[in-house]
């Protein structure tokens, strides 16, 4: 029993047998609270976890593929305003193309060449569109260490590289210098007679 709060000469008595039970089921009550609601939002916490897991699958399909990304678009280019004998550098994925409008005369030059003493053997037609000869269009980037050649240069009237004194003809082909390959051409295909899409890089083959 306790003697009433404020009377002179009250002690604090130890409780009797009744109150700590009473007090001993306040605690259990109280721990059984804590537990039940740490087990609900563990539940909880659980539930979210696992919807999210779910639907993040969903999620991710939605995403483009990095390959898609990365493989760019195609590009159409417009070759009314290359006048004959001249020839324009386009950007497409970041790297440099030709695309030259060839004269008679070098297309006859490119033809008549005698593929079997070239270093890396290509004729022509397999660097040109059928019934579009006079239309080059392939890699700006020299074959040995990437430098951009100048056009309408060197002995054979196609390209020369200043950096290493590689030479190309008018197919862009290599004559001289250390590139060890043709300008490599990309893959694309004639809308109309002065339109074209590129759709494809060039792969060095």
């Amino acid at each position: 029993m306790r003697w009433p709060a404020g009377c002179p000469g009250a002690i604090e008595a130890f409780d009797g047998p009744e109150e700590r039970k009473d007090e001993e089921v306040a605690i259990v009550e109280h721990a059984e609270g804590d537990r039940r609601d740490f087990l609900f939002l563990a539940t909880g916490a659980a539930a979210a976890v696992g919807a999210a897991a779910a639907v993040w699958p969903f999620i991710s399909q939605l995403a483009p593929d990095a390959s898609t990304v990365a493989a760019g678009a195609p590009a159409e280019f417009d070759l009314a305003p290359i006048a004959s004998g001249s020839q324009i550098k386009i950007l497409w994925r970041g790297k440099p193309y030709f695309i030259r409008n060839r004269t008679e005369a070098e297309i006859k030059a490119a033809v008549d060449t005698d593929v079997t003493k070239l270093r890396h053997p290509e004729p022509d037609s397999a660097r040109v569109k059928a019934g579009h000869a006079k239309w080059l269009i392939a890699s700006a980037n020299c074959t040995h260490l990437g430098c951009v050649p100048l056009g309408n240069q060197g002995e054979f009237g196609g390209w020369f590289c200043p950096c290493h004194g590689s030479v190309f003809d008018t197919s862009g082909r290599i004559r001289s210098g250390p590139a060890p390959k043709n300008l490599p051409v990309p893959v694309y295909e004639f809308l109309s007679e002065t339109r074209v899409r590129i759709s494809g890089p060039a792969v060095l083959t």
